[in-house]
């Protein structure tokens, strides 16, 4: 029987069979000896132990469309990128670094700005502006009053998708909506900090259709995403237009002159919170190694 593993504890593997259930399963020894480790999303082939228990073995991972390390997690379609509107104040620069860490696994992107109920509809133009240009598809919800959500859950159809976001934005709220029965435990934002509690403990798959996968995780934790900084500027879909018509070939765009990039954020034509972002992250990114 083939089925998805939607979680893994302690040593078991969770595998769903559509309209079997949820098998408890061990891996195969062979996985350890050949280095595979059954992954959260893998698709697998079971043996049955026990039909009435619910109880198999994994003897097999189907070949993977992609996977991420951290957090580990397979076969997946799309990352729901979440961020509040407000409340926590959304750290666009690490909105940025999700996009750019998405984009080198090419998978593809949407971002959700929950809590648009306190939002206005010309702040909700801008950002929608400035992210679509990214590539990403955009969209805005609030667990409050149910909005966008009937919409949102209609693009994620068919799909097995990753969220990723900083605490506090809404993400179990969200779930919870989007997965009928999920009951997702909820934190709170605390008020001094503006931050939320992480309220997810291990990675886990929820089903809220026949072919609908939401994965959450315990957050990713790790988002330096540059081997070099060099190849930054491809990163941001917004430079396409102009790159090769700069004065210099390898030009990155910082702090070069006649520069067509930087051009284009003084005429509007690429937008300079986007382009700051990326200044700040070039600044942090490694240099590229030389031998």
């Amino acid at each position: 029987m083939i089925g998805k593993i939607v979680k893994g504890i302690a040593g078991f593997y969770y595998v769903n069979i559509e309209g079997s259930g949820t098998f408890e399963c061990n891996a195969k020894g062979a996985f350890r000896n050949e280095g595979l480790k059954p992954l959260v999303g893998d698709n697998a082939k079971i043996e049955i132990v026990d039909r009435d228990k619910l109880k198999g073995n994994v003897v097999e991972i189907l070949k993977r469309k992609n996977s991420l390390i951290r957090p580990a997690c397979a076969n997946i379609d799309e990352a729901l990128v979440i961020f509040a509107m407000k409340t926590p104040e959304p750290n666009l620069n690490l909105l940025d670094r999700f996009l750019i860490y998405m984009g080198k696994e090419n998978i593809p992107c949407h971002i959700c700005f929950n809590k648009a109920d306190l939002s206005t509809e010309e702040e909700r133009r801008q950002f929608k502006a400035v992210y679509e240009k990214s590539g990403s598809e955009v969209s805005f919800t609030s667990t409050k009053t149910c909005e966008g959500i009937e919409e949102l859950k209609a693009s994620l159809k068919g799909k097995t998708v990753v969220l990723a976001g900083p605490s506090g934005v809404g993400k179990s709220s969200l779930i919870n909506l989007l997965c009928e029965g999920a009951n997702m435990e909820t934190g709170s934002v605390s008020k001094k900090t503006e931050r939320g509690k992480h309220t997810t403990r291990h990675v886990e798959l929820l089903k809220t259709d026949i072919d609908t996968f939401i994965l959450d995780t315990p957050g990713f934790t790790s988002l330096d995403v540059f081997e070099n900084r060099e190849d930054l500027k491809y990163c941001f879909k917004e430079f396409e237009p102009f790159e090769g018509k700069c004065r210099f070939d390898n030009c990155v765009h910082v702090s070069e002159p006649d520069c067509r990039v930087k051009e284009a954020v003084e005429e509007g034509l690429i937008n300079r919170m986007r382009y700051e972002s990326y200044v700040k992250l070039y600044g942090d990114a490694p240099k590229a190694s030389v031998y």
